[in-house]
């Protein structure tokens, strides 16, 4: 996590000050529960929302975990210094160290799901007022990274959409997935705190109570959590390298905007260049390179050990953190991009008429030819067009074993561009919905 990929509302989250409030807020919770059970007394539970106001001081917490090396401890130790050290004495009552952290981290996770699913709705938007604007723009669709059959832009907007729509889904489940809380006790068993006090933190904080936790909450879910996070990544690159191709010179058919005063290049001044669909590619490979750790983490010895901690440490800002402004960028990206229709149809055109063969190779079917010969009939005829940079049209006219099965008419109505586009208001309904 640096700087230059952040955003300070993701970044507020997995500040240390961050933390230590969330800790507090745990145990002053606690500490209400316990008291309405009569096991501490209540004088001793409102002493500790004392400290509701007090800004803790990160440097005075780390100053203690320095002797304590744990940095649990150290916070209740400085806790103490605000409230007093014998109003305080009943702080962490039966809980243990992971009660807190766990619980914390998933407050920490299911906020940091709350700005990126409001991050997805950008891109969503984005991506849908594109698509409606480019809806009958037409193109040339790839496949292989070749010439295969027209679409339209509004229809890749459109598929972008889809997918950004289902890790909107998928990420709501993981968001709902992440959000529990543990306030069990040493190995998760209840035996020196009541369940009770669970629920009430967890009602609290915004979280379910872990249906059953050993010393901690269950590492799958994390692992889910951050296996969607990679999955939405994937997606942003998905969106980035098509971007990217269409940028190419030779191809050119959208770019990203360039804003005046914009450099391409230290040596080149002609240069224009996708450097933010760019980074967006290696923004996502930064995001998936925490999805393995994560599902190593799911594996701990017995009821717990701490080899998860340390990585978890890591993985959780730099995941939430980068996914949350390669969305933000994305958005921008898929907002400002120019796109050139003109480009598309030359493209297409440029090997007259050949991305019609399949048109060509069906008409031949109905009109009786053998599938085998009207394939090998409509080849050859597109081999010259590849090979010889001839008119496919004009080939299939001058070719008597097409002309004997398709009149000159039929042949000129399967070069009809609409023909591919007829069901571009059927899939949109699909995508949008009837009303869009």
């Amino acid at each position: 996590m640096i700087p230059r990929y952040a955003r300070p509302e993701m970044t507020e989250i997995w500040e240390p000050a961050t933390k230590f409030r969330i800790w507090y807020e745990i145990e002053a919770h606690a500490c209400d529960a316990q008291a309405a059970l009569g096991v501490i007394p209540k004088e001793n539970a409102e002493a500790v929302w004392k400290a509701k106001d007090v800004e803790f001081d990160v440097g005075r917490i780390d100053e203690i975990e320095a002797v304590t090396k744990h940095d649990v401890i150290a916070f209740l130790t400085h806790l103490a210094e605000h409230v007093g050290s014998d109003q305080a004495r009943f702080v962490h009552q039966g809980m243990t160290s992971s009660d807190v952290l766990d619980t914390c981290l998933n407050v920490q996770l299911a906020r940091a799901a709350d700005i990126l699913l409001a991050d997805l709705d950008k891109v969503l938007a984005a991506l849908k007022k594109r698509a409606y604007e480019q809806k009958d723009t037409v193109r040339i669709g790839r496949s292989h990274g070749i010439h295969a059959e027209p679409t339209t832009m509004g229809l890749t907007f459109a598929r972008f959409y889809a997918e950004m729509d289902r890790n909107k889904a998928r990420l709501q489940a993981a968001r709902a997935e992440i959000a529990t809380g543990a306030i069990s006790g040493a190995v998760g068993t209840f035996a020196n705190i009541d369940p009770h006090v669970e629920e009430h933190v967890c009602a609290q904080m915004g979280l379910t109570p872990e249906p059953i936790s050993t010393q901690v909450i269950p590492r799958d879910r994390h692992a889910m959590f951050f296996a969607t996070l990679g999955v939405i990544a994937s997606s942003i690159e998905n969106v980035a390298i098509e971007i990217r191709h269409m940028q190419r010179t030779e191809v050119l058919e959208g770019e990203e905007f360039f804003s005046a005063g914009q450099k391409g290049s230290s040596a080149m001044p002609h240069k224009r260049n996708p450097v933010l669909t760019e980074n967006l590619t290696g923004l996502a490979r930064l995001v998936r390179a925490c999805v393995i750790p994560a599902l190593e983490n799911v594996a701990l010895w017995h009821e717990r050990d701490i080899s998860h901690s340390s990585v978890e440490r890591g993985i959780a800002p730099d995941a939430t953190v980068t996914l949350d402004f390669a969305l933000n960028r994305l958005a921008g990206v898929i907002d400002k991009m120019v796109i050139y229709p003109e480009t598309m149809l030359k493209n297409m055109h440029k090997f007259k008429g050949l991305v019609m063969s399949q048109r060509v190779l069906l008409a031949l079917t109905q009109a009786g030819v053998s599938r085998e010969d009207a394939y090998r009939l409509v080849q050859r005829n597109a081999m010259k067009v590849w090979e010889e940079r001839k008119d496919f049209k004009e080939e299939l006219l001058a070719d008597p074993e097409v002309t004997a099965a398709l009149s000159p008419a039929e042949i000129e109505e399967k070069f009809d561009l609409g023909y591919h586009t007829k069901h571009v208001d059927t899939i949109f309904a699909r995508v949008f919905g009837e009303t869009g």
